[in-house]
């Protein structure tokens, strides 16, 4: 399964609370179930929590400026997680500013995960600005994380316009926590939201208690097995490298 180049894909929301970061953690373990080599990069400078959907809060003890900075190298800062075989992850700083880190020395490290690695996802801070930027660096791909609510979708439209002003034509949409009844209620669709941010759908989440069970747990959700929203992540991942899934009933 490996690849020339890899890919690496930057996750980024429009706003918080769209469980981004969860969704960086549970697509980043089903490509490394699948047996893709996959690195994870915590790009939420300051506010970084990846570590702990991931189950890795105890084990990080280098930063990506460390290899930035020429600390560390890749392979000696990145973590390889004990339970998943190919997953790998490496957090971020915690006393800087996003603006004060070198965006091309960022791209470097990006170019550099690409030939280590057969996936690189890194976790962007909600919202645009100098995080933002920091963490679009070098990426190939982006998927937009939103839910239905009407703010979600508005700023998912700007998020996506910003990607393609700075050259990432690859934009997917994942329409996460999805509650049934509240689509029915606001009149929303999923192909409403698709028109609305103007990304191509990569994918439908179902709300899914086990979710926040399997974050306050620090327990990748690929672990809780014959869980809807562990096997609708699968998919998504399937569909990430190249396999034909059906998106079923949206």
């Amino acid at each position: 399964m490996q690849r020339e180049t890899g890919q690496a894909i930057v996750v980024t929301s429009g706003k918080g609370g769209t469980g981004k970061t969860t969704s960086v953690g549970a697509i980043a373990s089903c490509l490394a179930a699948l047996g893709y080599k996959t690195l994870c990069i915590d790009c939420d400078v300051g506010l970084k929590n990846l570590d702990l959907t991931l189950g890795l809060s105890d084990m990080t003890l280098s930063d990506f400026n460390d290899c930035i900075n020429g600390t560390k190298s890749l392979s000696d800062a990145a973590v390889g997680h004990p339970k998943i075989e190919n997953l790998y992850f490496i957090s971020a700083p915690s006393t800087l500013k996003p603006e004060n880190i070198d965006r091309e020395k960022m791209r470097d490290l990006i170019s550099e995960a690409k030939k280590q690695y057969d996936y690189c996802l890194i976790d962007s801070p909600a919202g645009m600005g100098a995080g933002f930027e920091l963490a679009a660096a070098g990426a190939d791909m982006a998927i937009i994380v939103a839910t239905g609510d009407l703010s979600s979708i508005r700023d998912g439209q700007r998020v996506s316009a910003e990607l393609s002003s700075i050259g990432i034509q690859n934009v997917r949409l994942l329409v996460n926590r999805v509650k049934p009844k509240l689509f029915r209620r606001t009149k929303s669709t999923v192909d409403h939201m698709i028109d609305s941010v103007g990304a191509q759908l990569l994918g439908v989440i179902s709300e899914d208690e086990n979710v926040i069970l399997a974050a306050n747990l620090e327990t990748p959700l690929i672990l809780f097995e014959n869980r809807k929203a562990a096997k609708q992540f699968l998919n998504v991942a399937k569909r990430i490298t190249g396999q034909r899934v059906p998106l079923g009933r949206v």
